[in-house]
């Protein structure tokens, strides 16, 4: 007979336990971002890789698997079975910050924006050094004619990710345009 004693007990220990993963994992990436700011081109690369591997574990399998099987259909190019992915790892975990990434890039393949818009909101405000997302608001900003918003969260990605893929070029082409329109 399983006691109301051993459900607390079971209770405890395993809250413990995810609080001191959780704990080892933000030291992880606080080191890895230092890293980050501090690596060359090449060096960058790698570590960016193991922000977004520790990113990608929720904790469960289950949800992995579907933020797997998420991106597995993104690279298909079959959105309606990512958006489905996507949209049921959020149902089951809204405080795993992968999930409203995947769901905004899919709902922006779409054409759909505005919840695109909301769930990269979602997923800055569970994890907000995600430069992924950044990049992506970044994007949609300079989509909707707001190049000094966007010129602002480029920055912001690279006080993050230095090295991030194509976002000083957009920094620069930004920066010319900005400067053109206040002559």
């Amino acid at each position: 007979m399983i006691t109301r004693s051993a459900i607390i007990n079971f209770s405890v220990t395993a809250l413990l336990t995810f609080t001191s993963a959780a704990s080892a994992q933000t030291a992880e990436l606080d080191q890895l971002f230092a890293d980050l700011a501090e690596a060359t081109p090449e060096e960058a690369s790698r570590i960016e890789g193991q922000i977004n591997t520790l990113w990608s574990k929720s904790g469960s399998a289950a949800m992995d698997l579907l933020l797997r099987r998420g991106e597995d259909a993104l690279e298909d190019g079959d959105v309606q079975a990512a958006l489905e992915h996507f949209s049921a790892l959020v149902d089951h975990d809204p405080n795993f910050a992968e999930g409203y990434n995947g769901r905004a890039t899919a709902y922006y393949l779409s054409g759909m924006v505005g919840p695109a818009l909301e769930d990269i909101r979602q997923a800055l405000r569970l994890n907000p050094r995600h430069f992924g997302a950044l990049r992506g608001l970044a994007i949609v900003l300079e989509e909707l004619e707001r190049p000094a918003d966007a010129l602002e969260i480029y920055q912001e990605v690279l006080a993050l990710n230095p090295h991030a893929e194509g976002v000083a070029e957009a920094v620069k082409r930004l920066d010319i345009q900005l400067e053109g329109q206040s002559l």
